[in-house]
């Protein structure tokens, strides 16, 4: 995809082949366990809402966790945003359908100041007593962020999957009976400029889903009460427009509708979608060793090994 012409719009980067996931039928994941884990309360409707949407109506049974206490981000005090964020975030999840929320509460914006280890074990025992199978947040590689707790977020969660799958990290949570869990697949989120991205996901069938996801974020979210705003902004100049609605939820989801889905548009058009999310997909598989695979290794023998004597 070539750059935005406008520099305060993202454009990311392809990396081929790239695949386009569609909704898949019949729940063919039933079972499996993901996990979102976002750092503020508007990232997961920004970054993976179609996503979810998608998996979870594909059978998975899904647990939102957020690292952040989002103290920063919200009208009045700090206590008072705090709570307006945990509210709307249990909005968010009963419109997604996650079955809970998971709050870790590390302070907004300083999440690099908790211990890193710390995060990491709180993560690794969710994965392990959750059974997580697969996970989306942001990518712990992802280039030109200069938010630390989505970095760190990432990172965090990239060493715990990768630990809570070995059987001598945190002996003290196996010896309460938990056991080692490899969580399967990633979908690393694609939120800034440069990033790359190898997997497309069509989230027309769920795109009410997101809105609604994205209208549930009024205390930070880009878009979340703006149509009521501008409806009550018309009647002040004796204006109406029709577009919005009747009613405040309506006009913020309209408005979400009508201004803030373009970048979604953009990244499915290419793909001969009419929305989409971009993500970095990370497959089930080993750490890369260099070597031959076992089913290489044994055909190897097979061709070149000669009798005894």
């Amino acid at each position: 995809m070539a750059p935005s012409p406008d520099p305060r719009i993202p454009w990311y980067t392809p990396v081929n082949p790239v695949t386009v996931e569609k909704l898949t039928p019949d729940k063919p994941h039933q079972g499996k366990v993901l996990a979102a884990v976002q750092a503020h309360a508007d990232d997961i409707p920004l970054f993976c809402a179609g996503l979810v949407a998608k998996l979870i109506a594909e059978g998975y049974t899904a647990y939102l966790i957020q690292t952040t206490n989002d103290e920063k981000c919200g009208p009045g005090t700090m206590g008072e945003t705090i709570l307006q964020n945990e509210r709307e975030i249990e909005v968010l999840a009963g419109e997604l359908g996650f079955k809970q929320v998971i709050h870790l509460g590390y302070r907004n914006h300083f999440l690099d100041e908790a211990a890193p280890t710390e995060l990491r074990a709180r993560l690794v025992f969710l994965i392990r007593a959750l059974k997580i199978d697969t996970i989306t947040t942001f990518s712990p590689w992802g280039h030109w962020e200069e938010n630390p707790d989505h970095y760190i977020t990432g990172q965090a969660v990239e060493a715990a999957r990768w630990m809570a799958g070995m059987g001598k990290d945190y002996p003290e949570q196996l010896a309460c009976g938990m056991q080692p869990h490899s969580v399967k697949d990633l979908y690393y989120w694609t939120c800034r400029p440069g990033q790359p991205y190898n997997t497309i996901v069509d989230i027309a069938p769920h795109l009410d889903t997101k809105v609604a996801a994205m209208s549930a974020n009024k205390a930070q979210g880009p878009a979340g009460a703006h149509g009521r705003r501008l409806k009550e902004r018309l009647a002040r100049q004796g204006k109406y427009l029709p577009a919005l609605g009747d009613d405040d939820e309506e006009a913020d989801r309209q408005y979400i509708r009508l201004f803030g889905l373009r970048e979604y548009q953009r990244l499915g058009a290419p793909h001969g979608l009419d929305y989409a999310e971009a993500f970095y997909y990370m497959p089930p598989g080993g750490t890369f060793t260099g070597a031959m695979s076992a089913t290489e290794i044994e055909r190897y023998i097979e061709d070149h090994a000669e009798d005894l004597g």
